[in-house]
């Protein structure tokens, strides 16, 4: 007799349930979040669509919250296996693991990239997709993530990052590094951009 699939394992993902948690953990600890709601679908698909999907390298995301970025890049095509989760929250870790048991999901603080990942990466990644609230930080820290990250990624592979405001969230003139931005997308709530920094 076959076995029925149990109910949980059916049920996808609510985005009013997410909208619940983050507005809860946001109204807790409010400077700890980057947005009051997760990212939207269209600009979840943006993100995406700048990583190599044939690549064989991890792809680090920073801040995955309850997983809407995340859920973007697997449908985009990339192993679950290849992804690692930095996750500050340690209740949204909970919800990692539970949705993507394959990822990798590391509790820890990515403003301190190299002490949360470096026991964790075997090879350098082939991506970096970050969903951390940059604007609201000061350019210093701002500078040493991406000069973190850098560190972290193969050459020429990209840090994605969105942003609400208009203007880019790490400065455009960084030496050695080539930026590209989205064009706005005025589907998301609030309307934001995705930059993208490569170091050759």
């Amino acid at each position: 007799m076959a076995l029925q699939p149990s109910v949980r394992a059916l049920k996808k993902p609510s985005r009013l349930d997410d909208e619940v948690r983050f507005l809860r953990s946001w109204m807790e600890k409010p400077l700890h979040m980057g947005a009051v709601m997760p990212s939207g679908r269209f600009l979840a698909r943006t993100m995406a669509a700048y990583v190599d999907i044939d690549g064989t390298g991890p792809v680090i995301e920073l801040g995955p919250g309850t997983g809407a970025i995340t859920s973007a890049l697997v449908e985009h095509g990339v192993d679950q296996k290849r992804l690692v989760l930095l996750e500050y929250n340690p209740s949204f870790c909970v919800l990692l693991r539970d949705r993507y048991p394959l990822a990798t999901v590391v509790q820890g603080d990515a403003y301190r990239l190299r002490d949360a990942l470096w026991q964790i990466l075997e090879q350098p990644a082939a991506a970096m997709v970050s969903g951390l609230p940059l604007v609201t930080k000061p350019m210093l820290t701002r500078m040493r993530l991406i000069r973190d990250a850098f560190n972290l990624l193969e050459p020429g592979a990209p840090f994605v990052q969105f942003t609400y405001s208009v203007t880019p969230p790490i400065p455009k003139s960084l030496p050695g590094v080539s930026t590209e931005a989205s064009e706005r997308i005025w589907m998301n709530i609030p309307p934001a951009r995705v930059w993208v920094y490569r170091k050759g």
